[in-house]
């Protein structure tokens, strides 16, 4: 009697090269979403780092905010290149550390966009200037605070209202050509609202990000602001009354 054969049919075969392929396919998927969703986390992670600590380091440079000279004060310029927003921010900070001789805890300060020639978008750069001179608004050394910046906008609130100008580069000669009120061209805000929108990784040269962009905001309190405004109040009252309050000299004193 013949012993039966043990061997695989074809169909068996088939069946069992479809089921492998499946379940081979099926890891690929997995481990390719895997992959993906840290690449994905990674992006969010470095810029949600890159963010953090570009606010800080403007809302810390702002809670020390003084008067950049006796003409600016406070000078922030709303602006548009091309369809992005980038603002412009320029005043004295007392948040820095003296590094050189000669140097004290004040230091021009300023914030604004520059394109990155190297992927289309738009860096955050601040300039800083510990050595005051008669151009507050140049000189200094450059650094860049984060890159795939999509906008960057400030606002300014006097205590009543929220502006998207403060000061006047031309000092106070639009307020006194003016016959409104308008708070917003002199002295330092109470408040600055930042918005920051940034791409999520580092997109290729000439293409898009895949990603939406994300939006931070805060807003930064000026603590120096109230004791400059005190200041500034109490020297106009003593001028007014040095001016109108004089003593008439005594009899035969020399004129």
């Amino acid at each position: 009697m013949l012993a039966q054969s043990s061997a695989f049919t074809l169909i068996e075969i088939v069946i069992s090269a479809a089921l492998m392929s499946l379940i081979l396919v099926s890891a690929y998927f997995c481990l390719s979403s895997a992959v993906a969703s840290q690449k994905i986390v990674e992006s969010r992670s470095e810029t949600l780092q890159n963010a953090r600590i570009a606010m800080e380091m403007m809302s810390a440079d702002l809670r020390c905010a003084s008067p950049l000279s006796t003409k600016i004060e406070f000078l922030g310029s709303h602006r548009m290149i091309g369809e992005v927003e980038g603002d412009n921010l320029d005043f004295g900070t007392h948040n820095y550390t003296p590094k050189h001789a000669n140097e004290g805890d004040f230091c021009e300060t300023s914030y604004f966009l520059k394109k990155d020639p190297q992927f289309d978008r738009y860096a955050l750069w601040r300039r800083r200037d510990p050595t005051p001179d008669p151009e507050p608004l140049a000189g200094g050394r450059l650094e860049e605070i984060a890159r795939g910046v999509r906008s960057l906008k400030f606002e300014y609130y006097d205590g009543f209202d929220w502006y998207d100008d403060w000061g006047d580069i031309n000092g106070a000669a639009k307020i006194e050509n003016s016959l409104k009120d308008h708070p917003n061209l002199s002295g330092m805000p109470e408040s600055v609202r930042i918005t920051l929108t940034l791409d999520v990784g580092r997109p290729a040269a000439g293409k898009d990000a895949s990603e939406p962009p994300l939006v931070f905001q805060t807003i930064a309190r000026l603590n120096l602001s109230a004791i400059a405004a005190q200041t500034s109040s109490t020297s106009a009252s003593n001028r007014v009354s040095n001016t109108s309050g004089q003593e008439a000299p005594p009899e035969g004193a020399p004129q």
